[in-house]
């Protein structure tokens, strides 16, 4: 089975960091560790947490602020790593700085904020994509071989769960409607767009949820209607680390994907016919993959993924908007209804 092309062929471009948070210092090790690429520079609003990161990553760079980042003329790309209430005006800043971009999942709150990021980089020719580590990873691409090939033939359902235990703490940004926190937008993304993945965009979305006490989201559960007879269920919490597993089954055979299905691991294929085997292809962090792609579609001038495209982001975030439709999530400065 072809593996995934390794990141390190990439060519070489130079990073800027906006956000020093926990999954900016997970993107840092991974582009430094394996690609081609350079960290010439991180962004904070913090200047003691700015320098810190800087330090510990080896940046030569340090800004106080956003707006020196994204003009800083050594940065070809910025990786987007703030809360998704952020996303927004920080990519429209990089974008007006005329660099290519980096977003962090969920790309925004909305379709609607996405819709302004993608127009303004079409305005301005600059690359944009989703950081959907997930579409990247040996696996995947694997998983993906396996079913056009036919291996469990037609899809007819699909299940994915991805929770994770957070105390409760009312300014921490999976819990603050200001920050756009929640289960949905921070884990079930995840779900979401792994379904979007393998069958598509669906034509019914059904959910519930339950409210956190300031008013996010803290567990949901949606069905998505796909045709005449495929489903996927969607599970996402903030109060308990479940088995983060999917597994995804056809009339020929069925596929279970270890957890965390949305990082590397492994995958075993039963088939109907009773012949049993796995794929194991071991990849250590993982978000090297997703920047690896960011440098050859800048190298060959384009701008966007195929792999993840514009309409991909889009057609996820409608899906997301719905859910918080019916789970009744509205974040500040949202339209209700």
């Amino acid at each position: 089975m072809p593996r995934t092309e390794d990141p390190r062929t990439a060519p070489p471009i130079r990073w800027g960091i906006l956000g020093a948070g926990g999954i900016a210092s997970v993107f840092a090790h991974a582009v430094a560790q394996y690609t081609r690429a350079q960290l010439v520079a991180v962004g904070s609003r913090n200047r003691d947490r700015a320098e810190r990161f800087a330090t510990a990553h080896g940046i030569p760079t340090t800004h106080v602020g956003y707006r020196q980042l994204v003009e800083d003329p050594q940065v070809d790309a910025v990786y987007i790593a703030t809360p998704h209430s952020e996303h927004r005006d920080n990519a429209l800043q990089a974008i007006k700085a005329g660099k290519h971009v980096l977003v962090e999942k969920a790309f925004t709150r909305n379709v609607a904020e996405a819709e302004e990021i993608f127009s303004a980089a079409r305005q301005a020719g600059v690359f944009v994509m989703e950081a959907m580590w997930t579409r990247f990873l040996p696996h995947v691409a694997a998983l993906h071989q396996v079913i056009d090939a036919g291996e469990i033939g037609e899809i007819v359902n699909l299940r994915a769960d991805h929770g994770q235990w957070f105390a409760f703490d009312p300014r921490s940004r999976v819990y603050a409607p200001e920050l756009a926190g929640g289960a949905l937008l921070d884990l079930g993304v995840y779900t979401a767009a792994w379904a979007h993945d393998f069958l598509g965009v669906p034509d019914e979305v059904h959910a519930v949820g339950v409210l956190t006490e300031t008013g996010v989201d803290g567990q949901v559960s949606a069905v998505l209607r796909y045709g005449d007879r495929a489903l996927a269920q969607l599970n996402t919490t903030l109060w308990a680390k479940t088995p983060t597993t999917s597994s995804i089954s056809g009339t020929e055979g069925h596929i279970r994907v270890a957890g965390e299905f949305y990082r590397p691991t492994s995958f075993q294929v039963t088939r109907r016919d009773g012949r049993v085997w796995t794929f194991t292809q071991p990849a250590e962090n993982g978000l090297q993959y997703e920047a690896a792609e960011v440098a050859r579609r800048v190298a060959a001038g384009e701008t966007e993924s195929p792999r993840m495209t514009w309409e991909g982001t889009l057609a996820v975030l409608r899906t997301m908007d719905e859910v918080r439709r019916q789970v009744g999530v509205v974040y500040p400065g949202e339209p209700r209804g």
